[in-house]
């Protein structure tokens, strides 16, 4: 699909695609804040540049916000916290886990804030929130169900990107590894919202219907939920 880029003040880099077959132009931001925009094949790409300038107060609500650094003792979930270690015994940074702490240790040459340096606490920090969910979320999700008379077939841990939980047909439940970045109440919420799936596959009238028999103010959490983004950074959304 041929494309050009484009740099355009206050939004930064644009990229115009070319469809064959496509009738209208299609605007879209991807997750890490790129800005894309699909034309019909015959159109100019000025037509797509002139489109995103006329679009830039909805580009402006819905770019990303740019994550905020991972820092020294910043709070992991519900158990860990994160350090920064200079040490001159080491030339790359690297990571480990000891009991409740996540030990970045860095060359004196860098600093936390260094991009490579905050690539290994990151993922250092997703082990960390990884280890936490596998040890609570599915022992709660089975307390929950034990409470209501839920049945579910499995419970699986996963690092999404678009949503907390799933359940399919066969009962099978994925929990996001992020919701350890959530309040308790919130993570109650996305488990019963999951176990309520068990029952009502679909989303419509007889599944609220469920939600609210169990978890009083439901579309209320929901609300709250929607506030947060799984991430390590939960309240940039």
């Amino acid at each position: 699909m041929p494309f050009k880029s484009f740099e355009l003040e206050d939004l930064g880099t644009v990229t115009v695609y070319k469809r064959r077959g496509s009738r209208n132009l299609r605007l879209s931001v991807t997750r890490k804040g790129a800005i894309r925009i699909t034309i019909p094949a015959w159109a100019p790409y000025q037509a797509g540049v002139d489109f995103v300038r006329a679009k830039r107060d909805w580009l402006q609500n819905h770019i990303p916000a740019t994550p905020s650094l991972l820092q020294e003792g910043m709070l992991i979930g519900k158990s860990h916290r994160l350090h920064f270690l200079s040490d001159p015994t080491v030339t790359a940074p690297r990571s480990r886990l000891h009991g409740s702490q996540v030990i970045i240790s860095y060359s004196p040459l860098d600093n936390p804030a260094a991009p490579g340096v905050q690539t290994v606490a990151e993922q250092a920090c997703i082990r960390a929130l990884r280890q936490q969910a596998k040890h609570q979320l599915p022992v709660r999700l089975r307390a929950l169900a034990d409470e209501y008379g839920y049945h579910y077939n499995s419970v699986t841990i996963k690092r999404l990107t678009g949503r907390w939980g799933s359940c399919d047909q066969n009962r099978d439940i994925v929990l996001n590894l992020f919701l350890m970045q959530l309040p308790w109440e919130l993570i109650d919420y996305v488990l019963m919202h999951e176990l309520a799936h068990t029952r009502v596959l679909r989303h419509g009238p007889v599944f609220w219907e469920e939600m609210e028999r169990y978890t009083p103010h439901a579309k209320r959490l929901r609300k709250q939920t929607h506030q947060y983004q799984p991430s390590l950074h939960p309240e940039a959304a």
